[in-house]
């Protein structure tokens, strides 16, 4: 009797045991950024921009619309995520590196310009688009170039690397006003509150698009830098960074690309540079 007691014991033990190690399983599942570059039934964490029309924007019924959110759409079907298994969060631009490092997010298709510094925090796939520095303004100004600026309220975003480009070499008088997002700029410029957005050509030939600013803004057609669009991945993260680059070709040769390009800046008359090629990054001019 004594010796079932004890066998009966250690069959509890046993069984619980078994259910302890599958509920572990069940903890286990991918459902973060940090995840692995296979669905199997998780969720990945993508990071996009929610105020940026025709690139990054979250609308009033909660879906997503953009030329990355259509670039993370089509990398995250290639790493084994279905478009329902995507979850979009919001990374506003002085927050990329932490998000990633944080593990926030898998990856990032935000206006993330691949430059040195950047590349000693995070891991660049890409580049997906190569963009250009201009300026916003209202349709009657006269600010013809960058050193128009000088004496000029100029808007841009925190973190970004507008506005540090035009005060260093553009316009180092310029009233520089950095605010959270783009929009808050738009709604300046809109009131008066400062003369010039400036920022990338596709972000603001996204604004410009939009129905209650047609007419009321032009983009000064400069070419103030070279922004090299890339996906923004954890450092150290060597294997989806090939992964993103294989899916980036993909997109580009089956027409897909091209087909994001047209949906999402066409409205604006965006004139869009060729698909760059993976790793090559256009300088700037010294």
């Amino acid at each position: 009797m004594k010796l079932r007691k004890v066998t009966a014991a250690s069959a509890a033990v046993l069984v619980l045991a078994l259910t302890a190690t599958a509920c572990g399983g069940d903890d286990s599942k991918d459902d973060a950024g940090s995840g692995s570059s296979s669905g199997g039934g998780g969720k990945i964490k993508v990071g996009i921009k929610f105020d940026q029309p025709g690139l990054g924007l979250k609308k009033p019924d909660g879906s997503f619309a953009g030329f990355d959110v259509d670039v993370a759409t089509y990398v995250a079907k290639q790493l084994g995520y279905s478009p329902d298994q995507i979850e979009f969060v919001e990374t506003k631009s002085a927050d990329r590196e932490n998000a990633l490092s944080r593990g926030d997010v898998k990856f990032i298709t935000a206006t993330y310009s691949i430059n040195d510094e950047r590349k000693q925090k995070v891991d660049f796939a890409g580049p997906y688009l190569l963009a250009h520095q201009d300026l916003l303004v209202k349709s009657d100004a006269s600010i013809a170039k960058g050193t128009d600026l000088n004496g000029k309220k100029l808007c841009s975003v925190t973190g970004s690397t507008s506005a540090q480009n035009v005060k260093k070499s553009i316009a180092p008088d310029a009233q520089l006003k950095q605010l959270s997002s783009y929009s808050e700029c738009i709604a300046g410029l809109q009131s008066g509150a400062v003369d010039a957005v400036t920022t990338d050509d596709s972000i603001l030939a996204g604004f410009a698009s939009q129905d209650q600013y047609k007419g009321k803004f032009k983009l000064a057609g400069l070419k103030l830098s070279n922004e090299n669009y890339g996906v923004g991945v954890k450092k150290g993260d060597s294997a989806t960074v090939d992964k993103i680059n294989k899916a980036l070709e993909q997109m580009v040769s089956d027409g897909s690309w091209q087909k994001a390009v047209d949906a999402n800046f066409g409205p604006a008359n965006y004139k869009n540079e060729p698909a760059p090629k993976i790793g090559v990054i256009v300088p700037n001019a010294s």
